[in-house]
């Protein structure tokens, strides 16, 4: 399967199933490692994969790293779970930035209970966000609307 991984395109990166070859990937500097992470966590056991998406959430292209993190969201639906490592790196990142899908995808695929307890703190802390969000948009339509038809009945 090597032989039809092209690094510099990244084609048949999402195909990457042997962790070795993500390492040694690594050890070459590779550009595509987020990319590669992602088919880490598609094809591989999470235990074996974790360890190599953590070290691709801290490349230094913005890029790769986003991939990285799309690459924890995809461990978070398949799996139903995340390793210590990936919830602190998820918990580094922070909401805002390449994270935050990656922290949605978790907190709708894994279990609340099974959620680190400051992870629970920012999955209410989204949802109340989110609640109070979707009502100053709804108040915002009303009083939008309201005001065109007022304007629409003046003479």
């Amino acid at each position: 399967m090597a032989a039809e991984r092209d690094w510099a395109t990244g084609e048949g990166l999402l195909g990457i199933d042997d962790p070795a070859d993500w390492d040694a990937a690594f050890e070459r500097g590779e550009r595509r490692l987020g990319t590669a992470a992602i088919g880490l966590a598609f094809n591989c056991p999470l235990e074996d994969a974790s360890p190599r998406i953590v070290r691709a959430t801290r490349l230094p292209d913005i890029a790769q790293r986003g991939f990285a993190f799309t690459a924890v969201g995809t461990a978070a639906r398949l799996n139903g779970a995340l390793t210590p490592e990936l919830y602190e790196a998820l918990r580094a990142e922070g909401l805002v930035g390449t994270a935050e899908d990656a922290i949605r995808d978790t907190l709708t695929f894994v279990p609340f209970r099974e959620l680190p307890s400051w992870f629970k703190r920012r999955s209410v802390y989204l949802a109340v966000r989110d609640t109070l969000e979707g009502w100053w948009l709804r108040a915002e339509d009303a009083v939008g609307d309201t005001w065109q038809t007022l304007r629409r009945r003046r003479p």
